[in-house]
């Protein structure tokens, strides 16, 4: 592998990752996909995906990357399991670094995602998709007429309690805080709700219930009374980290190490590309990073196109069809 200098590799194997796999592999630049231990990314954290197109009963999260992987190794994805560990963007071809050795590519596409912050409880982690969640916009319909809770005091925190008032029957607002540190209209919006109430200084100690959430515990700071209220769904919206700790000074990045991107999905190094929710900060769904790994796989085939470089295992072909091949656009 170490000899082999490849056209393409993606880093990250989530939807955004799969999905310029996809597109590459259809322009025969035999990309190869290193995974990461953490596989398909965040989805396979999540039980039900109702708001992915084209599957209108739903489909189970693991079962949605392990179709995305299989459609990408059918048109010749190769994939590495395993974490990168370095890489140099100061010279082409660019260096990645495995535990199963260099790999030298003349383009690279990062899909690595982010990491929802987590309270770091083991209730937590076990209910996770099981009442716990951590994207209002996923999971907000399975709560219906239900009581939940949100922790977090920041703008997304309250812009997703205000949003899974549509849903459940009653949102309570933990915070550690006596103030929140959203804005002055989130702030007013949220209280204005009658369906919004607070627990102030207020600190999650547990996530209750065998195999579904049924409370949640806190302690208040000033007293030290803790308390169960009973939830049958936890959002944790105290933000996310995404995963550039590997590109620290070699790209752009913004005051939240999100990666800058610019005309469509390039980078600060030419023929570095980003997709998916390593810099998208705003939007954070399946189909959005899908739809930004398409884009990475087209302006990196045409990267390659431009600088006359021509795939290791075969030469390059317009990454669009010809006309009388269906395809999906």
């Amino acid at each position: 592998m170490a000899d082999a200098i490849r056209s393409v590799t993606i880093v990250g194997s989530g939807p955004a990752g799969l999905t310029a796999a996809l597109y590459t592999a259809r322009a025969n630049l035999k990309p190869l996909v290193i995974e990461g231990l953490d596989a398909g990314g965040q989805l396979m954290l999540t039980t039900a995906v109702d708001n992915f197109p084209g599957f209108q009963d739903g489909i189970m999260g693991p079962d949605l990357m392990a179709a995305m992987r299989a459609q990408a190794e059918r048109f010749g994805a190769e994939f590495l399991r395993g974490n990168v560990t370095g890489i140099s963007l100061a010279e082409q071809p660019f260096r990645v670094t495995t535990s199963d050795g260099d790999i030298a590519t003349r383009a690279l596409i990062v899909a690595t995602g982010a990491t929802a912050r987590l309270l770091g409880l083991p209730s937590e982690r076990t209910l996770l998709g099981h009442g716990v969640s951590t994207c209002a916009t996923c999971d907000g319909f399975f709560f219906r007429g239900k009581p939940i809770a949100v922790v977090g005091g920041g703008d997304s925190a309250i812009e997703e309690a205000t949003f899974l008032t549509r849903f459940a029957s009653h949102v309570t607002i933990i915070h550690r805080r006596d103030t929140l540190r959203a804005s002055k209209i989130m702030q007013d919006k949220a209280r204005a709700n009658r369906k919004i109430s607070f627990e102030w200084n207020a600190e999650v100690t547990d996530i209750l219930g065998t195999g579904a959430v049924e409370a949640v515990r806190v302690r208040h700071a000033d007293t030290g009374v803790e308390k169960d209220i009973p939830v049958e769904g936890v959002f944790v919206a105290i933000g996310h980290t995404p995963n550039t700790a590997l590109f620290q000074d070699q790209l752009d990045m913004d005051a939240g190490g999100y990666l800058v991107t610019r005309d469509g999905s390039r980078t600060s190094v030419p023929g570095v590309f980003a997709c998916g929710d390593v810099q998208d900060r705003t939007y954070r769904q399946a189909i959005t990073a899908a739809g930004s790994g398409c884009m990475a796989a087209m302006d990196a085939e045409r990267y390659l196109e431009h600088h006359g470089a021509e795939a290791h295992h075969g030469s390059t072909s317009p990454i669009h069809p010809p006309p009388t091949t269906s395809s999906a656009s």
